[in-house]
């Protein structure tokens, strides 16, 4: 199965020129913690709200003042809307991520899958598989020595 075929089509983005009081706004309105970061359709990066709060609002700039782009991540993890449903799981287990940003092979952005798109699909993997991403996602992160 294709990533297409579970995908969210229907993604909120924001532009890296938005002010970080926008970007809140949006995702409290969407009910999420992050967004992608989209110049058009093509994705320059993310924005969490984490981020928001980290690089944002705790260096003391005002989040009316202070862009999307001064807080962003630009390292984004990603998969290709043909790739299969399985690779993306693998992906997600080796970095720990419960969603990936999904682009054509243009690398515009078209939507986004998440574990839940994964699990809600029965045909997508098996029941063993998913378990077994959900434990290793879920595990902390130990740092670097």
């Amino acid at each position: 199965m294709q990533i297409c075929e579970i995908m969210t089509r229907e993604v909120e983005t924001v532009a890296p020129d938005a002010s970080l009081q926008a970007a809140a706004a949006a995702m409290e309105a969407e009910g999420v913690g992050s967004l992608p970061v989209c110049q058009g359709r093509r994705l320059l990066g993310a924005i969490t709200d984490r981020d928001i709060v980290i690089r944002g609002v705790a260096t003391g700039a005002s989040p009316v003042d202070m862009t999307v782009r001064e807080c962003m991540s630009e390292e984004i993890s990603y998969a290709f809307e043909d790739e299969d449903v399985e690779a993306a799981l693998k992906r997600m287990e080796a970095l720990q991520v419960r969603r990936l940003a999904v682009l054509d092979r243009d690398k515009n952005l078209v939507g986004i899958v998440s574990l839940g798109d994964i699990a809600a699909e029965p045909r997508a993997t098996d029941a063993e598989h998913l378990g077994e991403a959900i434990a290793e996602i879920s595990q902390p992160s130990l740092p670097d020595k």
